[in-house]
């Protein structure tokens, strides 16, 4: 019923930037939040960032003064832009999102495919 499309990874050099671009699509009534997860070490995934339906953010320390995250209701559409990156950047980026769907009671959280970012010199 959601599904959740993103672009916007590649290769750059360490110092620069991406944008990361992720829309759901789907018999969507609202959307309580959505966010960007990458594999870590010691642990499955991390939260890179999250931002609520009222604008709250939150970033992961590693991240935090060089990664935004916002969204863009109307396209229901997440973006992270990326600055600075360094090699240790180096992930799949999953976004994910919080969705209540049209006729369903309570919400479901759902996935995208995953999208590659790779800082290398």
């Amino acid at each position: 019923q959601v599904q959740l499309v993103e672009s916007g990874g590649g290769l750059v050099q360490p110092g620069g930037s991406l944008r990361l671009s992720c829309a759901a699509s789907g018999t969507i009534f609202s959307i309580n939040f959505m966010g960007w997860y990458r594999p870590a070490p010691g642990k499955e995934r991390e939260l890179v960032a999250r931002i609520t339906s009222d604008g709250t953010t939150n970033y992961v320390d590693s991240v935090k003064g060089r990664f935004t995250i916002s969204r863009d209701n109307a396209k229901n559409t997440v973006y992270l832009q990326m600055n600075s990156l360094k090699p240790e950047d180096t992930a799949v980026y999953y976004c994910t999102a919080d969705v209540t769907v049209v006729g369903i009671r309570y919400p479901s959280r759902y996935w995208g495919q995953g999208t590659q970012v790779t800082v290398s010199s």
